[in-house]
């Protein structure tokens, strides 16, 4: 055999040999944390902090809309969120009294709420209107809602059997010392609020047509809450943000796979008997304590639960998943695995992970414990849209 066919046999084997560890290693990558592609990414404004508020729907509604009139008029505003804020508490108020004070008042509210003071305010620009409380350079708040709630439990207590033509004014008075009287909007926007869609996903309630639900943040009673099946409604979230369009969210949070600290929420099955093939094998032989400190670890993907409609139904009617927090979807990613998860800018300052205030949440988690959206109709694909009449 001549020295230039061994030469070739050298290097063809080493070759072979190299993709082999090459191959080697990307399973070893498999194992090795979360690895991401981006799928799609939705420009958008920076992260922010509701500190100490209870305002986590309108920073997460106000970073939808900065986005929104990044999309349609190319222009980046930092808006204000206590401008929401501030006149949601006065409607708010209204509402609470003219109920003889057993509504809901409290610091939390729906996507509609600040969609509501667009349509009658207008928007404003952080600059414009800050609401920060004297002494403080963050949303400090606990003293403004005891303030305001003991105010309004003792107007509708009625003391004097009837009550004055003065008890809105006085609100506002303590509204406004804390916060500061809301000058008129400054931004002038092509952003229609008619243009906006809620939608959620039950099973109590007929599909493919408006309801009203029963949140408590839901205070105004809003009952334009599209109804439709859990695939449509991940259907519409992938579409929107396929094409451009971001997604503001609302959901829960209190479950164990929830962690902002780690950037991540996620839906562990934690039952063996529902999974399969290798991943059943691979921990089948733990005890139930080993395991959930293993799934719940946030190291590595694991095997998730398969999510449907019963399954949500029975987690909201539980109350298990109620409308803790809103949040604002702006891209689309996927792991190692090929499992889909939504990049997920948060309101607890740039500063409280290590993803920049961002954390992914995976397709189960989200198709389990989101409670509703708000998107822009034209984000829908045509045939739901069509359904829902709109």
């Amino acid at each position: 055999m001549s020295k230039s066919i061994l030469l070739f046999i050298s290097v063809f084997g080493l070759m072979f040999s190299n993709i082999g560890n090459i191959n080697a290693q990307d399973e070893e990558v498999k194992e090795d944390g979360f690895q991401f592609d981006t799928i799609a990414n939705v420009k958008t404004s920076p992260v922010k902090s509701q500190f100490k508020s209870g305002t986590c729907w309108s920073y997460a509604t106000v970073s939808y809309i900065e986005t929104e009139i990044l999309r349609i008029d190319g222009v980046e505003y930092d808006l204000s969120e206590m401008f929401y804020v501030n006149y949601a508490y006065r409607t708010k108020a209204i509402s609470y009294i003219r109920l003889h004070g057993v509504a809901n008042f409290s610091p939390g509210g729906q996507a509609h709420d600040v969609m509501d003071v667009v349509r009658d305010y207008g928007i404003s620009t952080e600059k414009n209107y800050p609401g920060k409380i004297n002494g403080y350079d963050k949303d400090v708040h606990g003293e403004l809602n005891s303030g305001l709630a003991g105010f309004l439990k003792a107007v509708s207590k009625k003391d004097d059997k009837y009550l004055s033509q003065n008890w809105f004014s006085g609100f506002e008075a303590l509204l406004n010392s804390y916060m500061g009287t809301p000058p008129a909007a400054d931004v002038q926007s092509k952003f229609n609020v008619d243009d906006y869609v809620e939608l959620t996903s039950y099973m109590y309630k007929p599909f493919y047509a408006p309801i009203r639900l029963e949140v408590p943040d839901n205070w105004s009673f809003d009952a334009n809450y599209y109804n439709l099946p859990i695939d449509e409604l991940m259907e519409i979230m992938n579409y929107a943000l396929k094409n451009d369009y971001s997604v503001c969210w609302d959901g829960d949070v209190s479950s164990p796979g929830f962690s902002h600290k780690n950037a991540l929420a996620i839906l562990p099955e934690t039952h063996v008997e529902n999974m399969q093939g290798s991943e059943q094998s691979k921990w089948e032989n733990m005890s139930k304590a080993e395991m959930n400190k293993n799934m719940f670890s946030f190291q590595n993907p694991v095997p998730e639960k398969v999510v449907n409609d019963s399954m949500r139904q029975l987690d909201f009617d539980l109350q298990r998943a109620t409308d803790d927090h809103l949040m604002h979807l702006t891209a689309l990613l996927k792991d190692q695995n090929g499992t889909i998860y939504y990049l997920t800018k948060n309101s607890w300052a740039d500063n409280s992970n290590d993803n920049g205030g961002y954390l992914n949440m995976s397709e189960s988690y989200v198709r389990l414990n989101t409670i509703a959206i708000m998107v822009h109709k034209n984000a829908i694909p045509k045939s739901i849209r069509k359904k829902l009449k709109l």
